[in-house]
């Protein structure tokens, strides 16, 4: 089956045709579920993937060895009955290893092009800043385009297309920095810390016979998720959170300490993240503390410092603090909204409570 056959049968399929308007709550415990099997103790590292991989987006996972990286990011591809791919990021690796390579076939006359890796549902990239920044950038056309060209022909990728990537903190020994632009491309960023005593004793428990990760099964299928995804797109966002999210993601491009602040894309992503985030809470439309919930994993990784803010120990999450704590709320509409007293498990009457007041200046 060619790559386009098994797009169309992910977006026609009879099992995501009725998944249009899903309970994308109920499919998210499963795979939540699932995840939390092997990495234990981290609740909001596995919501926040959940997120981007609903958001149609791609996930950083930045933290120093052994804290679960690469764990989280397998168990999520696992979790889904979808093609997934694994690429080892070495010094010497090269492009062509990750998109594919057009070899000469002597019986045709012709040249036949061998995908790579990168042509599959879930791609887990371990260690991505091992490589050279040519090697990362490999990447970003399929990160943003969805597609590979080689030798002036386009490859579509598979749909969902997610990349899940991991990366060591860059004073470590033998990283290279991120490009500004393949940062800008990950819709969100996490770190998982170390674990606390309780969840460290409950993960050695858990692995003390077989690793769980070794016999965990999927409990989602390509075409669902390519369904929850459209359910999430259908998520409504009003036009006072729309201009919010602006004023928020413009307001980092205007801060002394950021010689580099976030991207329009960055506010395509906040949008997006935030349906997801509302989705997941069973809503379907968005309040302002899904916008200031997602504001830090999406935007944090984007905001470059200048060299004096560096060295003053400047954080981009204070920065990003800052932003939302200066920034005026959205008010909570008077009525609810038209068409969305249906949405399963909400009072309307406590959309006031979910919906902050803006801060009164003075």
């Amino acid at each position: 089956m060619s790559r386009q056959d098994r797009q169309d049968r992910a977006l026609h399929h009879p099992e995501a045709r009725a998944l249009r308007q899903v309970d994308v709550h109920a499919v998210a415990q499963r795979i939540v579920g699932n995840v939390e099997r092997v990495l234990v103790g981290k609740p909001d590292a596995v919501h926040t993937a959940l997120i981007t991989l609903l958001a149609e987006g791609h996930l950083l996972l930045e933290d120093v060895p052994g804290v679960g990286k690469t764990s989280l990011a397998k168990a999520l591809a696992r979790s889904i009955d979808g093609t997934v791919a694994r690429i080892q990021f070495t010094p010497d690796l090269l492009p062509s290893d990750i998109t594919g390579v057009s070899v000469f076939d002597r019986s045709s006359g012709e040249f036949e092009f061998r995908t790579g890796p990168v042509f599959a549902n879930v791609v887990v990239g371990d260690e991505i800043n091992r490589a050279s920044p040519k090697t990362q950038s490999a990447l970003l056309e399929c990160m943003e385009e969805r597609q590979v060209t080689v030798d002036g022909h386009s490859y579509p990728l598979d749909s969902p297309f997610m990349v899940i990537a991991t990366q060591n903190p860059v004073e470590m020994e033998g990283t290279y920095p991120l490009p500004e632009a393949q940062r800008d491309r990950f819709t969100a960023r996490i770190s998982l810390g170390y674990p606390d005593p309780v969840a460290e004793l409950a993960m050695v428990d858990e692995h003390a016979g077989t690793d769980p990760l070794a016999s965990l099964k999927p409990v989602s299928t390509a075409a669902e998720v390519t369904a929850l995804c459209e359910t999430v797109r259908s998520v409504h966002v009003s036009t006072d959170l729309r201009r919010y999210v602006v004023e928020v993601v413009s307001a980092t491009r205007a801060l002394p300490e950021l010689r580099l602040g976030a991207s329009p894309r960055a506010t395509l992503q906040l949008i997006r993240t935030s349906r997801a985030r509302a989705a997941l809470a069973r809503r379907n439309f968005v309040v302002p503390d899904d916008v200031q919930a997602m504001a830090q994993p999406v935007l944090s990784h984007r905001l470059m410092l200048t060299a004096p803010a560096q060295v003053a120990g400047v954080r981009p999450e204070d920065l990003i603090s800052d932003v939302l704590a200066r920034v005026p709320v959205p008010q909570a509409p008077k009525q609810p909204l038209p068409g969305r007293h249906d949405v399963p498990d909400i009072d309307h009457g406590r959309i006031a409570m979910l919906w902050p007041r803006s801060p009164q200046r003075h």
